[in-house]
């Protein structure tokens, strides 16, 4: 009798079968783990890759290749082409108050909450939004976890420190009613965030000088300042008083300049009747200066022709016009003629001395 094969019995099956369904399964896993370390990495992104919990490089966008976690481990964070945003509410009453006690929020404390002091002794409360992007991704990876609480504090600092340099009117002009078209409240609103981000950088140098750089930088800071709720009617109505002062003295400038506008009108139309008076008085002697010096080449010349017998003539006639009266004396003659003359004629004005 010939004895069986330990192959072709059940249990020499059964470990033929569970060895394959073991190396098989060890395959898979082998593949899982091996596939499980190739990494996509989007194109706003940047990854860190860590062997054995040290970071070791840097990659950019692409797919990235890296041993199997224990080997090495790979973190996605933000690429410098990402802008991100925080809307800081650790400046907002409501958020100040809840990190209070009951039993403080009516003293000191809690009156002060959310509020900021400005330069002039003014109150004034702040909305910040901070824009911000990675700057260095190591440093960000190492520190992420702290990246918001940070934002939130140089928020604050940078708040109170802008505020205290600054007065009440020049923080007001980014409250969301102000005249949006007001180039010189305009001016003020940039000069303010600009003044706002410059101190959050500051606050960030100053951190990377003492080793504790967070890898980040601001780009941009929005601003939203409101008042007190209990000094907002106060102040609009200050400001309404205002805005009437400033229409008054526009409306006086205007009526200024038009009555300046009208004396500069009046004196040059009275320099031009003086002018134009000038021209013909002097119009006037120099014909008679040339009649004079004609006159006297003539006589000279023996060839005055009647002239100045003319010349008389004219001059007695207009005299004899304007007298009362005429008492003619023939040569030789006792007797006396008295002849009456024209009523005295009033001198007719001038074409400039009819203008007023």
């Amino acid at each position: 009798m010939m004895r069986e094969s330990p192959k072709a019995t059940p249990w020499g099956q059964s470990y033929r079968i569970a060895f394959f369904t073991l190396y098989a399964a060890a395959i898979m896993a082998a593949c899982a783990w091996l596939f499980s370390s190739i990494y996509q990495i989007a194109p706003d992104s940047r990854a860190i890759v860590y062997r054995f919990g040290k970071p070791v490089r840097v990659e950019g966008a692409g797919l990235l290749f890296a041993w199997p976690y224990p080997i090495e481990r790979v973190e996605r964070v933000p690429g410098a082409e990402r802008i991100l945003e925080r809307d800081v509410l650790a400046l907002q009453r409501e958020q100040q108050l809840s990190q209070i006690n009951s039993w403080d929020r009516d003293n000191d404390a809690g009156a002060g909450a959310g509020y900021l002091l400005t330069g002039d002794a003014g109150v004034v409360q702040l909305n910040v939004r901070v824009f911000w992007r990675v700057s260095d991704p190591v440093q960000f990876a190492l520190q992420q976890p702290h990246i918001d609480p940070l934002i939130d504090r140089l928020t604050e600092r940078a708040a109170a420190v802008v505020c205290v340099g600054r007065d009440l009117d020049s923080i007001l002009v980014t409250r969301p009613e102000t005249l949006q078209n007001d180039s010189h409240a305009a001016q003020e609103r940039i000069q303010l965030r600009s003044d706002f981000k410059q101190a959050m950088t500051q606050s960030l140098l100053k951190l990377a000088d003492g080793g504790n750089d967070p890898g980040i930088r601001i780009e941009r800071v929005d601003i939203t300042s409101s008042l007190p709720e209990n000094a907002v009617a106060a102040f609009n109505a200050v400001l309404a008083a205002g805005q009437q002062a400033e229409q008054a003295v526009a409306s006086a400038r205007t009526t200024a300049a038009l009555r300046t506008q009208q004396a500069q009108q009046q004196a040059d139309r009275t320099l031009q009747q003086a002018e134009a008076s000038r021209q013909e008085i002097l119009a006037q002697a120099n014909v008679d200066t040339q009649t004079i010096t004609q006159l006297a080449d003539a006589r000279r010349a023996g060839l005055d022709g009647g002239l100045l017998q003319r010349i008389w003539r004219d001059k007695v006639t207009r005299i004899l016009a304007q007298a009362g009266q005429v008492i003619t004396v023939a040569p030789g003659d006792d007797s006396r003629l008295i002849l009456q003359g024209l009523p005295a004629q009033p001198a007719t004005p001038t074409n400039s001395e009819k203008q007023p």
